[in-house]
């Protein structure tokens, strides 16, 4: 079985950008190995492999050749981009999270109880949520880490907003499975404005999820975080 090298996908990427798809280039060595930033006794030494792979199709003209990139080359490409596409967004559906249950400071049963919240809540996830959040300490920089990345990815929004006295940040939303539980109807929040610091993560239910669960502080919880909704009736509420 014949393998394809790192060095081989940049020389056919740039043929490929070059229009070598369809026609025969004129291409020298050195404007390859120009293309590739590589020396010219690599780029030709790899260009020979290619041919002798079946990968490319070459004719002398003068003092340059006339590179076509076969079918076969083409399609080798085509999948390595296939199998990249997947690997990456495979990433944007769920994310793994662990920690343990830790008491709040009673922050979130205050932001719940706020009209403003509520109405945006029932309205956006389609309940006003229980008034209090379940707070975990994440038990890993990595897991703290893949919590800052969340903020890159589409959320449902609640918006910030200000009263006579103070101004309100925005939240944003991620839906969450709770130790594997698909069917429960829980968030994530990412909120503009906090006490807590980046290991401590807030999840919203319309009910008691330690009641749901029959959990207590100290318990050890897993998470799995579902960065895209997959309900289109909550599109217009998605924000980048």
């Amino acid at each position: 079985m014949n393998t394809i090298s790192f060095q081989h996908v940049l020389i056919l990427s740039e043929l490929l950008l070059c229009g070598a798809k369809n026609n025969f280039i004129e291409l020298t060595t050195n404007e390859i190995a120009q293309k590739i930033k590589r020396s010219q006794q690599l780029a030709s030494k790899e260009l020979l492999d290619l041919e002798f792979l079946g990968y490319v199709k070459r004719n002398k003209k003068s003092k340059k050749y006339a590179i076509k990139v076969t079918e076969k080359g083409y399609q080798e490409v085509y999948n390595l981009f296939l199998f990249l596409k997947t690997a990456i967004e495979s990433f944007k559906y769920v994310v793994d999270f662990e920690g343990r249950i830790i008491s709040g400071m009673g922050e979130g049963a205050y932001y719940m109880s706020l009209n403003e919240y509520k109405k945006q809540f029932k309205e956006k996830l389609g309940y006003e949520p229980y008034p209090g959040t379940l707070n975990i300490k994440l038990n890993s920089m990595l897991y703290i880490e893949a919590k800052k990345e969340m903020l890159k990815y589409p959320s449902v929004l609640i918006e910030g907003f200000s009263d006579q006295s103070r101004t309100f940040g925005w939240v944003k939303c991620y839906p969450a499975y709770i130790n594997d539980s698909a069917n429960i109807n829980s968030y994530i929040l990412i909120l503009e404005r906090t006490h807590y610091d980046d290991s401590i993560m807030e999840i919203i239910a319309p009910f008691s999820i330690k009641e749901q669960f029959s959990l207590k502080n100290g318990d050890y919880i897993k998470l799995k975080v579902k960065m895209n909704y997959p309900n289109n009736e909550l599109k217009s509420y998605l924000v980048e």
